[in-house]
């Protein structure tokens, strides 16, 4: 069974938001725990599913890679029993996020391939898909906010 989140639980997820490297001595001192507490709570954290992973955000400064984007917009036959065609995005490494939304279209689909063939070749794949009805593909000409 799970627990519930206490206060310094939250300051932890909010702490290692921030910055995933902070060290456990300096974590310890922002969120009035010692440190040996500190990681067994984020060990805990990791064992109950609230801390899935730790990501890299490349800043600024990088060696470039080209990276295509594209947001694939995808109409469902059946909004509310498409499970199968999430289940087979998350099996496309380059399926980098996945929103269900509300309005016109069901998923939002956020792909970022290092080729343009890719990113077709994921479009016909995605189109494919028992349970697609329609797509529709925008790609971003550039990221103005990345966190």
């Amino acid at each position: 069974m799970k627990r519930l989140l206490d206060r310094a639980d939250e300051r932890i997820l909010m702490e290692l938001t921030r910055n995933a490297r902070i060290s456990h001595a300096d974590l310890a001192a922002r969120v009035n725990l010692s440190r040996n507490a500190v990681r067994q709570r984020i060990e805990r954290l990791e064992r109950d599913g609230l801390i899935r992973g730790y990501t890299i955000v490349a800043g600024e400064g990088r060696i470039a890679t080209s990276t295509i984007a594209a947001l694939m917009f995808v109409y469902r036959n059946d909004r509310m029993r498409g499970a199968d065609v999430i289940q087979a995005l998350r099996r496309i490494p380059e399926v980098v996020a996945c929103d269900v939304v509300s309005g016109e279209f069901d998923l939002v689909v956020r792909v970022e391939a290092t080729e343009a063939d890719r990113t077709r070749q994921i479009w016909q794949e995605i189109s494919a898909l028992p349970g697609v009805r329609d797509t529709l593909t925008a790609f971003a000409l550039s990221s103005m906010i990345r966190r």
